[in-house]
């Protein structure tokens, strides 16, 4: 699949899952202070397909500038309707342009890595593209730690143009590609009842 279908895939989708509420509000909430916790008001931080600016509103007033990009025309027409802080960016920008503007102090990917078509790609850009000491924040459905009934759920889903494309990352696999890249995961967690989705805080050296 390409890169310009993944877009039309979430354009189509764009007003859908602006409207959808936040599943678990507390889950998301410690996860906002628990990222805004880890960035100097100095940082300079680049958001890899940020979506429709939720989270960027949210992070962006506890750091000096916050670029939130995405490969989605839809997602960003409904991200800058929002109010936003003034150090806050929306940047259209595939995977080849995401990250000009580098080094960054830290770079962000919610919801992102499992979606992905080279994983290990996207990390060593990531890896390249950030300060000596700067920090990954990454929040990734492992999707094969999932129940067979779940799996089924998403791949019949993902049949009638319903779900995305995603790879099928285990907890395991996601850490070892991570560490692979030349990180160091310093931290993991899991906010909410749901374990299939790590919260993974990692430094490059």
């Amino acid at each position: 699949m390409t890169q310009t279908a993944h877009a039309s895939f979430w354009d189509k989708i764009a007003e859908r899952y602006a409207a959808r509420p936040i599943k678990d509000p507390e889950a998301y909430e410690a996860m906002l202070a628990d990222a805004s916790g880890r960035f100097a008001p100095t940082d300079r931080v680049l958001e890899i397909g940020c979506g429709t600016g939720g989270t960027a509103i949210r992070l962006a007033p506890f750091v000096a500038e916050w670029i939130a990009t995405d490969f989605s025309p839809e997602m960003l027409r409904i991200a800058k309707a929002k109010p936003a802080p003034g150090n806050l960016r929306f940047v259209l920008a595939d995977a080849q342009s995401a990250f000009d503007g580098g080094p960054f102090d830290a770079i962000c990917a919610f919801q992102v890595l499992h979606l992905v078509d080279d994983l290990e790609g996207t990390l060593a850009e990531i890896h390249a593209h950030l300060k000596p000491g700067g920090m990954m924040i990454a929040k990734t459905w492992c999707f094969a730690d999932m129940s067979l009934k779940l799996r089924a759920l998403f791949l019949g889903l993902r049949t009638f143009g319903l779900f995305p494309k995603a790879n099928a990352l285990t907890k395991t696999a996601l850490r070892e590609a991570i560490r692979q890249a030349g990180f160091e995961i310093v931290d993991e967690r899991v906010f909410g009842t749901n374990p299939h989705g790590p919260y993974i805080v990692a430094r490059k050296g």
